[in-house]
């Protein structure tokens, strides 16, 4: 009889390997390997890049890849936050995330009037910009947002204000093959980013939701006011305390 139950159990755990067997064998099983196996990877990169950036500035984007096949040599300049007009650093702020010193990478009012809007007005914080120029491309697809929304807490954690400001005043694209503010500065006004007027900065930020279909020197005058309501907007954050993280 003890044999016989012996028998009975070692059938059992055979049976059990092989239905384990089987399930290995199947292809889905794979692909959730191999996905994860992805994931894991580029989570491990990001978190790698993200600590380095920290210290080293980072050397080229995949737009600025994809600009370089499209317009050849491109314009840009590093410059660090210190030698950009602090008008500058307000005037993009004040175009792109006003609450830039108040949120921790998402800012939730502006997406809930994104989606009131219908989508014709961007909700996408400078830090989630900056994860997506530095880290990732460009395009609306969910993979591309999911990773966004992995990546931004990630640089909101580690680097701070000025440092998050700093990068994405010299990675965004500012013209068809212009990237970053002294670029923008010397190409259509003859400056550099620290000699930039308070006019000039608003033009330069007014351009940045499509910086190759506009041109901070020719305007058109929708623009132009729009430009104007920037420089108002740097002149309030200044006052109101919204630029205290990035401003010495």
């Amino acid at each position: 009889m003890a044999k016989k139950a012996s028998k009975s159990s070692k059938t059992g755990k055979q049976g059990k390997t092989g239905r384990a067997g089987r399930a290995r064998l199947r292809p889905g099983y794979w692909v959730y390997r191999i996905l994860l196996r992805v994931l894991a990877g580029f989570v491990g990169l990001a978190t790698l890049l993200v600590f380095l950036y920290v210290f080293v500035n980072p050397p080229v984007t995949y737009t600025m890849w994809e600009e370089y096949g499209r317009y050849g040599p491109l314009e840009r300049d590093w410059v660090p936050l210190e030698d950009i007009a602090p008008v500058m650093a307000r005037s993009a702020v004040a175009a792109e995330d006003a609450n830039f010193c108040l949120h921790w990478g998402f800012d939730v009012e502006a997406l809930k009037a994104a989606m009131e809007g219908g989508g014709r007005r961007g909700g996408s914080t400078i830090s989630q910009q900056v994860a997506k120029n530095v880290f990732l491309w460009q395009g609306r697809s969910w993979l591309r947002k999911a990773m966004e929304a992995m990546i931004t807490p990630m640089i909101e954690a580690v680097w701070s204000k000025r440092r998050i400001l700093e990068v994405y005043l010299n990675v965004a694209e500012t013209g068809p093959g212009i990237f970053g503010v002294e670029a923008a500065a010397r190409h259509y006004f003859d400056v550099s980013a620290a000699d930039l007027s308070a006019e000039q900065a608003g033009r330069i930020a007014a351009v940045l939701p499509a910086p190759r279909t506009r041109d901070p020197a020719a305007l058109s005058p929708s623009l132009r006011r729009r430009a104007a309501s920037i420089t108002d907007g740097a002149a309030t954050i200044a006052a109101d305390g919204r630029a205290d993280c990035f401003e010495d």
